[in-house]
């Protein structure tokens, strides 16, 4: 993160450029898919590296990897029920997939492939489409009932049925755009205060004592961004279980 021009340009950090070189370029190949498969990587090493020993006593890997485990599982059955066990690989997935991206964006050069709203809104898609299909294939034609509670009177379906249709097609849209924003407003203000030291730092004698603070502000809103990092992926895996309930209960 440096200044350019003694001017501040924040947003990028944000641009795709292609990885891979010449073969990269010719099947436009992004670092974001790049880091996307990083994470993928990761998950699965956690996962089967750090489960490998199955020790009574757990070492810092398997600790790890059965921590995560049990907390999206007790997530997902809390919500859902225990119907939900068989939803469990599909939350988990998600959660370990956001969660690394958010991670590993705070990396020097590293790339956050949550930043883009066609990744979050992809996902966000897909949680749509499932939980739909679930709903359908569960209750067939009662799916639809969903839009109208049950002893509502019948002269304000014209009101509440369009109400409860948007309010469910609009599910993917807040669930992308919140995970989007969280991180592109967090990464922003990184690089600004990260540009300020840079600028600060070389005004002279007393440029280094001045860029103390901004510095300061930087560790401490890498500190924050941790903790929005976990939060954003609870918060998606969380909404995610409250729509699997909703399409298996129907309520």
């Amino acid at each position: 993160m440096a200044a350019e021009g003694n001017t501040i340009d924040a947003l990028s950090q944000f641009q795709l450029t292609h990885a891979l070189g010449p073969v990269g370029a010719a099947v436009n190949f992004t670092q974001s898919n790049a880091f996307m498969l990083t994470a993928a990587v990761v998950i699965v090493l956690i996962m089967t590296v750090g489960m490998a020993p199955r020790a009574i006593v757990p070492g810092r890997l398997q600790a790890a990897a059965e921590t995560f485990y049990e907390f999206i599982e007790n997530l997902v059955i809390g919500q859902v029920g225990h119907e939900g066990k068989r939803y469990f690989p599909f939350v988990f997935t998600l959660f370990m997939f956001i969660l690394l991206g958010n991670v590993i964006g705070l990396f020097p050069y590293a790339f956050t492939y949550t930043s883009h709203i066609a990744v979050t809104f992809g996902l966000a898609a897909v949680v749509f489409v499932l939980t739909t299909l679930v709903a359908l294939a569960l209750h067939g034609k009662k799916f639809f009932g969903y839009f109208f509670p049950e002893g509502a009177p019948v002269w304000l379906a014209p009101i509440i049925v369009p109400v409860e249709v948007v309010s469910y097609l609009s599910r993917p849209i807040s669930l992308s755009i919140r995970l989007f924003a969280n991180m592109v407003a967090g990464h922003v203000l990184l690089k600004v205060f990260a540009t300020f030291v840079v600028l600060l730092g070389g005004l002279g004698i007393v440029g280094p004592f001045i860029a103390v603070l901004p510095l300061t502000v930087n560790v401490l809103l890498i500190g924050f961004e941790l903790l929005v990092a976990f939060l954003q992926a609870y918060v998606f895996a969380i909404l995610t279980s409250v729509y699997l309930h909703d399409a298996v209960h129907l309520h």
